[in-house]
């Protein structure tokens, strides 16, 4: 018999016969970013005792109220890197071990991050807004541009490296701030946030979600970057203070600030909507065609190491 899976993301069809092949699959994506967790509540209520692993993502997670109704459960997956919101501590006083996508959309979010800070330096919604309207290059200041810069990264993990690589092809200087130095980057270590912001030109967010994190982009950080400075947040919304680089960008106390996540989504940034200094992307910076069918994939490589008794691919625990 196959082992009985609880979705409770998105899959597309091919990948819902995919993961069909090798799982008794229960498919019940939960609304709303996980806000709405009614679809997983039934079907957990229905055939908790059956179910044997759980396939989600951060932003969903699996709470430890919900680990507790599934008796059965052998391993929790996600796709994606993040796992913030899976009560990772309570599954392993169960044994459950808990596994990531860690290295599938590593490159897209990347690729993002570099495409947001170029937009929101070189004003490229502005200018793009305003040719349809008649904008001339006379018309407007000159935009300043990236190469030789000072690129400051937070979090310097898979994502944080490979933003690195890319900023390098411009020239750029890099400094990190990570929870320690790392070894195998060249790149100038700061020992904390407000010494990384103070240094750079523009900021990069790639640092983990979860509560140790909360608001670590506050009003001193957005001064501390300072008004000829760029914000960019492809991490989680929840690291940012929204109201605060908002009021930022209105006093020209920051330049522009760039964000692919924000806090409450899916409602979007209210206090950011009218500023055209404002880029903002709807959570899509780890999504394309080639990464969330690494992640499907990385999750069944996962799930056949566990069944044939073999180490995790990508454990969290």
């Amino acid at each position: 018999m196959k082992p009985v899976l609880l979705v409770l993301v998105f899959l597309s069809e091919e990948h819902r016969a995919l993961v069909s092949e090798r799982f008794d699959m229960i498919y019940a994506p939960n609304a709303h970013l996980g806000k709405d967790r009614s679809n997983g509540e039934a079907q957990i209520a229905a055939r908790g005792h059956e179910i044997k692993v759980v396939l989600t993502n951060g932003t969903n997670g699996l709470l430890a109220s919900e680990i507790d109704r599934l008796p059965a459960l052998e391993l929790i997956c996600t796709v994606g890197v993040g796992y913030e919101n899976v009560a990772v501590e309570h599954a392993k006083a169960r044994g459950i071990p808990v596994a990531n996508a860690a290295g599938t959309n590593d490159d897209c979010v990347a690729d993002h991050a570099m495409m947001l800070l170029l937009a929101a330096i070189r004003r490229l919604p502005f200018l793009n807004n305003g040719v349809r309207h008649g904008l001339w290059r006379d018309d407007i200041p000159r935009p300043p541009h990236v190469s030789y810069r000072r690129l400051g990264i937070l979090g310097m993990g898979a994502i944080g490296k490979k933003v690195a690589r890319r900023a390098l092809g411009f020239d750029m200087e890099i400094g990190y701030h990570n929870r320690r130095p790392r070894e195998d980057v060249d790149f100038q270590y700061f020992g904390d946030v407000k010494s990384l912001a103070e240094w750079c030109d523009f900021l990069v967010v790639a640092a983990p979600g979860g509560k140790e994190t909360y608001h670590i982009i506050d009003e001193t950080i957005v001064n501390a970057i300072g008004p000829q400075g760029v914000l960019v947040n492809i991490a989680r919304g929840t690291l940012v203070d929204t109201d605060a680089v908002a009021q930022a960008l209105r006093d020209g106390r920051l330049m522009a600030a760039a964000l692919d996540v924000y806090e409450n989504e899916p409602t979007p940034p209210q206090p950011l909507l009218d500023l055209d200094n404002a880029v903002l992307t709807p959570h899509i910076a780890g999504i394309s065609p080639q990464a969330i069918d690494m992640s499907v994939r990385k999750f069944l490589e996962n799930a056949e190491c566990f069944y044939a008794g073999k180490p995790l691919v990508t454990p969290v625990v």
